[in-house]
Order: structure tokens, then sequence, then C-alpha cells
């Protein structure tokens, strides 16, 4: 069970992190956020944020995947869920950017 979970985390958290970009541009387009802070709207700081946190998140995980004491007995397990990882980071980088980057709100 925890080889399945070591696999699978990154994706996981990469639609964890979909789904909370996503909800934050519902919330800020729903609500029509338009305060600034710094001379920023409020809300493109607001998905710029989850859109770190998201990065910072998978960039943790992918470390944590490359741990010395996070070994598996199994190299295939090991070698999977690196590979695993890396496409987390990568689809979060990727995905989630032209959302957080992007005004779409009408």
């Amino acid at each position: 069970m925890t080889d399945l979970l070591r696999i699978l985390i990154a994706p996981l958290v990469w639609l964890a992190a979909f789904s909370a970009v996503y909800a934050v541009h519902g919330l800020v387009c729903g609500h029509d956020i338009s305060d600034t802070l710094w001379g920023v709207p409020l809300s493109k700081l607001l998905l710029w944020g989850v859109y770190l946190v998201a990065l910072v998140l998978q960039a943790a995980l992918l470390a944590a995947l490359y741990h010395p004491r996070a070994r598996s007995a199994s190299r295939f397990v090991r070698r999977v869920s690196r590979i695993t990882g890396w496409v987390g980071l990568v689809a979060t980088a990727w995905s989630l950017f032209p959302v957080a980057v992007t005004s779409s709100c009408l």
C-alpha cells in the first residue's frame, strides 16, 4: 500500500493543486475582487500565491522522494515514483501557470 501511495502521491498533489487554483479563480471571478495591494490586483496575488504554494509542495515532495531515508524496498518503485514526482512538478508548473498569470474574468 505504501508503494502505491509513493507512486501516486505526486499526481494526487497536482490534482489537489489544480482544484485549488481553479477554485480560487472561481471565487475571485464570482465575487468580483477588485482591490489592490501594492498596486497589484488582489485577485492576481491570490492566484499567484496558490500557484507558488503548489510549486513549493511539488518540489518538496520531489526532494522527499530522493531522500535516502525514504527508500523503497523495490528499485522499480523508487524509479517510477521519482518519474511521477517529476511529472507532477512539470504538470503543476505547465498547467497552472496560464490560470495564475492571465485574467479571464468576464
